[in-house]
């Protein structure tokens, strides 16, 4: 990373003292940001790995399911790196299985929370998961506080799990399960982000992304009754276009907001970036097809706790390097290096 200020496509937006320049460059046949967000995800070979399943049972009799890095090696580990996905994410999205691979072999013990209904398995109550439910990642850090309470413990969030992270940093201020944060392609904006993948190419995504979500919705709706949580009936859930219809119609009034607008407003992570405390790096890309410049903070958006690295390219999750036939992800030891400061010595595991 260097402090070389960075400008956007808009000559007033400069990094500044908080806001900093990525050292990131991808490779001449990966600039574009679609190559860099699709490239990973269909076309890039996953990392062999290993896990472990468990259920953990939320305190409304709900449950999320985990998934555990083997071998397990816990109390001899470098520490416990959480992971929380993104948008209908999962162990099989490629960021998180690679990651928890990379960080696995380094001495790091992995485990990924899935988010309600997701992983393969529909959870068994109407509620859901959105950008700004921290309520069951709490619960599930307390739950890993008492199980493991002598182990430092660091969390990596992407996309939507970045900005739901992100948010409950800011919410607890003086949180101490967690020694430090990585957050990667947060969608710090929602409003913002809800216009732009309704734009052009970045509509494929959004497509691709809603079909799984209705896909879910109608699938619970056979077994759960969800009058009087959401206004539109089972019938009317396959016509929804786009992200905002849907948090409209579902999203908003199945967690208690009175509005996608209300929602977004309250959920969005840039505005409790400035209460964080644990040591907290960002990474975003300038050409994420997901968001726009608008969601890309000023330094006074930001405590003096989060670092915030800034590319001009690298697209949604990408961040992707190398050779077509052998590429790699930046990412993965940038976080590595980030999270090394806060690991167990080696010396005190003996």
């Amino acid at each position: 990373m260097t402090d070389k200020p960075i400008h956007t496509m808009d000559e007033k937006r400069k990094t500044g003292n908080r806001v900093k320049f990525s050292d990131f460059t991808p490779p001449f046949w990966a600039r574009n940001r679609h190559v860099q967000t699709l490239w990973p995800r269909f076309l890039q070979r996953r990392t062999p790995f290993i896990f472990r399943t468990e259920k953990l049972r939320l305190p409304d009799n709900d449950f999320v399911k985990l998934v555990w890095g083997q071998p397990e090696k816990t109390e001899k580990s470098r520490g416990l790196a959480v992971i929380f996905h993104g948008l209908e994410g999962s162990i099989k999205s490629h960021y998180a299985n690679d990651l928890m691979a990379f960080l696995q072999k380094l001495g790091w013990q992995t485990v990924l929370m899935h988010f309600r209904g997701c992983g393969g398995e529909p959870n068994s109550t109407a509620r859901a998961y959105h950008s700004g439910e921290t309520e069951d990642a709490t619960f599930f850090l307390n739950w890993l506080d008492n199980k493991f309470p002598a182990i430092p413990k660091v969390a990596i969030g992407f996309s939507l799990g970045a900005n739901m992270l992100l948010k409950m940093l800011g919410e607890n201020p003086s949180q101490k399960l967690l020694k430090a944060a990585v957050a990667i392609s947060a969608p710090l904006r929602l409003d913002e982000c809800s216009r732009s993948i309704n734009e052009g190419f970045s509509r494929v995504y959004q497509n691709y992304l809603l079909k799984s979500m209705i896909k879910t919705l109608r699938t619970k709706m056979q077994s759960i009754n969800y009058d009087g949580l959401i206004n539109i009936q089972d019938k009317q859930v396959s016509d929804i276009q786009n992200f905002r219809q849907f948090d409209e119609h579902v999203t908003a009034p199945l967690h208690g907001f009175g509005s996608a607008d209300d929602y977004y407003q309250k959920c969005s992570a840039i505005g409790f970036l400035k209460h964080i405390e644990t040591p907290t790096l960002v990474l975003h890309s300038v050409d994420d097809p997901f968001m726009n410049e608008a969601v890309i903070p000023d330094d006074h958006d930001l405590s003096d706790s989060v670092e915030f690295e800034l590319s001009l390219k690298g697209g949604h999750v990408g961040f992707m390097l190398g050779t077509p036939w052998n590429p790699s992800i930046w990412f993965h030891q940038r976080v590595a290096d980030y999270i090394a400061s806060f690991e167990r010595p080696i010396a005190k595991q003996e």
